[in-house]
């Protein structure tokens, strides 16, 4: 049995994820860092609250197989560009390259179907920063998620993600070929990133997009 890393723990997809992977027989033991403590007891738990601009504190307790990073946010929430950048960049890169530095096995990270380094668009460009940077660091096994829109009950509440799930759901159950780009609810994206990290024994980089997530789901 092993012993799973997670950060990102209090979001709309971290969350579920968390309650799986403490259900899960795969794992004996459950690493989170967040920065505020979880409300969850459980034996297999361990959850260091942390302060994500020091690094250099915690990063020793990074200790473990699997890292799963599906940290995220948005600029209202951050405040800023630079806000932003730090949640969906810096903290994760900060932890993923740490997690392979300490001989941490495999990693899972939710990312974005639109990310590209290149983009001049700010969201998809410092996503694909952050995949082009994970897959550069010395992991057994990367597997990059890429899902369509993410819904489900969250602290902040967003309205463009409320009307943009009311307008692509049903032009995904109506328009032939889209059914793969239809909105996926956190805890759904946390049981098929759970079963694929219990299930998944090749090594290498793996990228599983949008509806093939879905695939992923336990039977």
């Amino acid at each position: 049995m092993k012993t799973a890393i997670l950060i990102g723990a209090t979001g709309v997809t971290g969350r579920p994820l968390a309650r799986y992977l403490l259900n899960s027989h795969s794992y004996s033991k459950l690493i989170v860092f967040s920065r505020r403590a979880l409300n969850l007891d459980n034996p297999k738990l361990i959850n260091h609250v942390v302060d994500f601009d020091r690094p250099d504190q915690w990063s020793d307790k990074i200790q473990g197989d699997d890292l799963f990073s599906c940290m995220g946010t948005t600029r209202k929430q951050a405040g800023s560009k630079e806000g932003q950048y730090k949640v969906d960049f810096s903290y994760q890169a900060n932890t993923i390259k740490t997690a392979a530095s300490n001989g941490v096995k495999r990693l899972f990270l939710v990312s974005s179907p639109g990310a590209n380094k290149n983009s001049s668009m700010f969201y998809p460009k410092i996503k694909g920063e952050l995949d082009a940077f994970a897959l550069e660091q010395p992991f057994d096994c990367h597997v990059l998620f890429k899902p369509s829109l993410i819904v489900g009950d969250r602290a902040d509440k967003r309205l463009g993600e409320k009307i943009g799930s009311a307008v692509i759901t049903p032009l995904c159950r109506w328009i032939p070929g889209l059914s793969g780009y239809r909105p996926i609810l956190g805890e759904e994206l946390a049981k098929a990133i759970g079963h694929c990290a219990e299930t998944l024994s090749a090594e290498g980089a793996h990228t599983i997009e949008l509806g093939d997530i879905f695939n992923y789901l336990p039977k």
